[in-house]
């Protein structure tokens, strides 16, 4: 009797790196049948390459015009390692499914998804840099037919206001990410390795206006019909991003009520 357990949970993986899953084979015969299907979702796609490895040694590979391997055990640390392809499209995926002696298949995704790499800058010219590339962009998508994958070279291009000497860049193919910014005299080079969305999260997220006021701070508001006055916090409205200030030099004290953005704090 054959088992052929694996937790073939859809993984998520950038351009020119793989994902793996465990398998766990087992059998009363020193030898099973392992067959594999390999599809990808659209005919024009890059190949995506597939193994079957045991540790470090390479069983199968959809490099063989065979489907077919024959698989001796027992077998320590099998697992099926996927590598997307760094031509491909956003995405993009492939379905690998595997039978082992004629029992039920379990069929293994992989979706291609973008990369977020660090560039560095000269000092004070984080938006000139991002301008440029986000330019050379544009140009080039102009001129490419509907069909050429490099207009899907560089997505997004981020250039926070708080982040000195560096922007970020979101794209799928990291190698062509790398030679955009060749020729932009105030850019530098990458940063070595990849960005996680979690580390730039803070990044996306809009900061309220009210964070890090309290009450009782002196602030100075610095729009509206009071601009320039000098004035007490004496309530926070988190919710409306509203606060309620007290101006310190008006003959009778009364309370104004101002958007957040409308002050800065000059003493706590």
């Amino acid at each position: 009797m054959t088992s052929f357990t694996a937790d073939n949970e859809e993984m998520r993986v950038r351009a020119g790196s793989s994902v793996r899953w465990p398998l766990t084979i087992s059998s009363d015969q020193k030898e099973v049948s392992v067959h594999f299907d390999v599809a990808t979702n659209s005919d024009n796609a890059p190949e995506w390459n597939v193994f079957l490895n045991s540790g470090k040694d390479e069983l199968w590979s959809n490099y063989y015009s065979k489907w077919d391997y024959k698989l001796s055990l027992p077998v320590a640390a099998l697992n099926l390692e996927v590598q997307c392809p760094k031509g491909v499209r956003y995405d993009d995926f492939v379905d690998v499914t595997v039978t082992v002696d004629g029992g039920n298949p379990i069929t293994f995704r992989a979706i291609a998804r973008q990369s977020i790499l660090a560039l560095k800058t000269q000092i004070n010219q984080e938006n000139s840099v991002a301008e440029s590339i986000y330019l050379k962009v544009k140009d080039e998508v102009a001129l490419e037919s509907e069909d050429d994958v490099n207009k899907n070279d560089i997505y997004a291009v981020l250039c926070p206001t708080t982040l000195k000497g560096y922007i970020f860049v979101e794209g799928m193919n990291t190698d062509r990410m790398r030679e955009k910014p060749r020729d932009i005299r105030k850019a530098r080079t990458f940063v070595d390795g990849e960005i996680g969305i979690d580390e730039i999260q803070h990044y996306l997220t809009p900061v309220s206006p009210v964070k890090g006021v309290t009450e009782g701070d002196l602030v100075e508001l610095v729009n509206g019909p009071f601009k320039g006055e000098k004035a007490r916090v004496q309530k926070i409205d988190e919710a409306k991003e509203e606060i309620t200030v007290e101006l310190i030099e008006a003959m009778v004290p009364i309370p104004v009520t101002v958007k957040g953005e409308s002050i800065k704090v000059i003493g706590k």
